[in-house]
């Protein structure tokens, strides 16, 4: 993976961020995760709206993320996932490329459980605020998010 490039929309991604991939998708650490395990699984051709994606993107794109939910749901111990897109501006997404956001979950983790959706908003919010205006941020370090992706990786080898 180290030698491949990945794009998510504009943005450039360190191929150390990247823990699983595919011919069609790739799954990598999230900047700005919500909770332990928060990751992304994006297609690799550069697609902005979900209903752009051609039926064997579309099927990869999904089947990838069943294989990397199920794995950090039992690395995280946690008991659900929840698997979100968020398909255009009106609905938040703030990336303009498709991905999936898939978040291990646990009893308690928020106390009203939709909650999750205002808490993705948010920090999707923020991530544009800090893309569109570089503003102070809150984002992990690269040595956080390699560290992880390494731990991440071995759960597929």
């Amino acid at each position: 993976m180290e030698s491949e490039s990945f794009a998510f929309g504009p943005y450039k991604i360190d191929p150390k961020e990247v823990f699983y991939s595919t011919q069609s998708s790739y799954a990598m650490v999230n900047l700005r995760p919500l909770l332990p395990g928060h990751v992304l699984v994006c297609p690799r051709r550069d697609v902005k709206r979900f209903i752009d994606l051609t039926a064997d993107e579309t099927s990869d794109l999904w089947l990838t993320a069943q294989k990397i939910g199920r794995q950090l749901e039992s690395y995280h111990k946690a008991s659900s996932l929840t698997l979100t897109i968020q398909d255009g501006p009106q609905a938040g997404q703030t990336v303009p490329h498709v991905h999936i956001h898939i978040l291990p979950r646990k009893v308690g983790d928020f106390e009203n459980n939709d909650e999750i959706y205002d808490a993705i908003d948010v920090k999707e919010k923020e991530l544009k605020e800090k893309l569109d205006l570089d503003k102070e941020r809150k984002d992990r370090s690269m040595e956080e998010m390699v560290e992880e992706a390494a731990q991440y990786r071995k759960l597929f080898i």
